[in-house]
């Protein structure tokens, strides 16, 4: 399967069979993460792996779904790039999900579904897994082997057209 083919099959799994993750799969897909490029390379994504203790997942977000695996994938405020000649925006959401994207992708080359999953309180992940303040929450990525029944969501092949999301910068 050539990267578009397995772009267009990845879908947001919400259903997962009970068969753990094998360290070996897992740990592929973590090395898909920090190889990801970030903003001058600062590499600020930190990010917990969660195979044990699922219940903490579950104290911070609805939408596990069973999944056997969790990637709670934060960035530290402190090590990433900064726009400070303008805004002083800091990189990290953009770095976190290229990070995240680079995972997700390398989990379904592994026959992996995966949730990359927005939907959490902040505030119980800083609880569940002592997070120290510079240390923030960004994504929580779901792991494992899809259930028999899992499917994509109506929507997944649902797309705007081309000219609705790419605007072309031509001499008119």
């Amino acid at each position: 399967m050539d990267l578009m083919q397995l772009m267009r099959a990845r879908y947001s799994c919400r259903s997962y069979s009970q068969r753990p993750v094998e360290k070996e799969r897992l740990f592929a897909v973590l090395e898909a993460g920090r190889v990801a490029p970030t903003a001058r390379d600062q590499q600020p994504q930190r990010i917990i792996a969660v195979t044990e203790h699922l219940e903490k997942i579950d104290a911070c977000t609805k939408c596990r779904f069973g999944a056997p695996a969790a990637l709670v994938v934060c960035y530290d405020e402190t090590a990433c790039w900064r726009r400070t000649r303008y805004d002083d925006a800091p990189s990290g959401e953009v770095d976190v999900g290229i990070v995240t994207t680079h995972m997700m992708l390398m989990a379904a080359s592994l026959g992996l579904g995966s949730l990359w999953v927005m939907h959490f309180d902040p505030a119980a992940v800083r609880t569940q897994f002592s997070l120290p303040e510079h240390l923030i929450p960004t994504a929580i990525l779901m792991l494992g082997y899809p259930a028999a029944d899992a499917s994509p969501a109506p929507a997944h092949t649902e797309r705007k057209p081309m000219e609705a999301l790419v605007f072309l910068d031509e001499n008119k």
